[in-house]
C-alpha cells in the first residue's frame, strides 16, 4: 500500500501540488488522471523520490519515504519498478541485458540466478525468444513489454507506469493494459498508472484519482465515473464522444 498525506510541492512562488491525500491499495490498478499541467508528473516524481515534497509525506506500507534517511530510501527503492513513457531502454544493451539491469545494480545475485529471473519475466510478458535482440530490432509494443519485465524483475512490490500507452496503436494499447492488470493481480502489486487515456481508465482502472490545478477533485471506481458530479472532472472525461454518449444513455433527461 502507498499512502499520500497532504503532499505539497512548490517551485519558488508557484505551488504545483496543493495538499494531496490518497491511498493506493495492492492488487489494484490505481490511476492518476487529469489534463496536462495539473501536477500528475510532479506528484509521480515526489512518490518515487525524484522530487522532495515541500510538505507532507509519502508512505510505503507505513514507511515514511519522504523523511527516510538515504539507506532507508534505497531499501524502499529496491521494491519499486518503473515503466517509463518512452520505455527508456538502453540502445546498446540487448533485451536480456536491459531486463537484468536492476538486478545488476540492486542485488548481489550470481549471474545464473539473474539470468533465470530474466528468463522468467520475459516469458511472463510473452517475449521468451528475444533475449539477444537489440531494442532497435523490436516493435514499440514489444519495447513496452520489455519495460514491464524490467520493472518486475526484482520482485517489485510497487509498480509505476507513466503513460504506458503513449505512441501505441489501439490494439497494442489493449495488450499492454491487460498485461499491467494481470501482473498487478497475479503478484499483488500496488500499481500506479499516470494516464490521460480514458479507454485504459474504463478498462483496467480499479481506483481513479482526478487531479485539477494541483488538487485532487474526485476519486472513485470506474463504475462511479458516469455518475460523478464534479464539473471539471466531467469536462475532462466527457470530452470523449463515446463517454458523452454513455453519459446520455445513463441519464437521458
Amino acid at each position: 500500500m502507498i499512502e499520500l498525506q497532504n503532499i505539497q510541492k512548490s517551485f519558488g512562488d508557484i505551488t504545483v501540488l496543493k495538499g494531496i491525500d490518497a491511498v493506493f491499495k495492492p492488487g489494484l490498478v490505481n490511476m492518476i488522471i487529469g489534463a496536462s499541467g495539473t501536477g500528475k508528473s510532479v506528484l509521480l516524481k515526489c512518490m518515487v523520490g525524484l522530487e522532495q515534497p515541500s510538505a507532507g509525506g509519502v508512505f510505503y506500507d507505513q514507511r515514511n519515504f519522504s523523511q527516510a534517511n538515504r539507506k532507508e530510501q534505497i531499501d524502499i527503492r529496491k521494491d519499486i519498478g518503473m515503466l517509463f513513457q518512452g520505455s527508456a531502454l538502453f540502445d546498446s544493451k540487448t533485451v536480456a541485458e536491459n531486463v537484468r539491469f536492476p538486478l545488476d545494480v540492486l542485488t548481489t545475485l550470481p549471474l545464473d540466478e539473474k539470468e533465470d529471473r530474466v528468463n522468467q519475466v520475459l516469458k511472463r510478458v510473452g517475449l521468451s525468444d528475444t533475449n539477444h535482440k537489440m531494442p532497435s530490432e523490436i516493435s514499440g509494443g514489444m519495447k513496452k513489454r520489455v519495460g514491464i519485465a524490467r520493472a518486475i524483475v526484482n520482485n517489485s512490490k510497487y509498480l509505476f507506469c507513466d503513460e504506458p500507452n503513449s505512441g501505441l496503436d489501439p490494439q497494442t494499447s489493449i495488450t499492454i493494459d491487460n498485461l499491467i492488470k494481470e501482473i498487478t493481480q497475479e503478484y499483488n502489486i500496488t500499481t500506479i498508472v499516470v494516464s490521460h487515456d480514458m479507454n485504459s481508465v474504463m478498462e483496467i482502472g480499479d481506483y481513479i484519482m482526478f487531479m485539477f490545478q494541483g488538487l485532487k477533485l474526485w476519486d472513485g471506481s470506474s463504475e462511479e465515473i458516469i455518475d460523478a458530479e464534479v464539473k471539471e472532472f466531467n469536462d475532462f472525461v466527457f470530452a470523449n464522444n463515446l463517454m458523452r454518449t454513455l453519459k446520455k444513455l445513463r441519464n437521458p433527461g
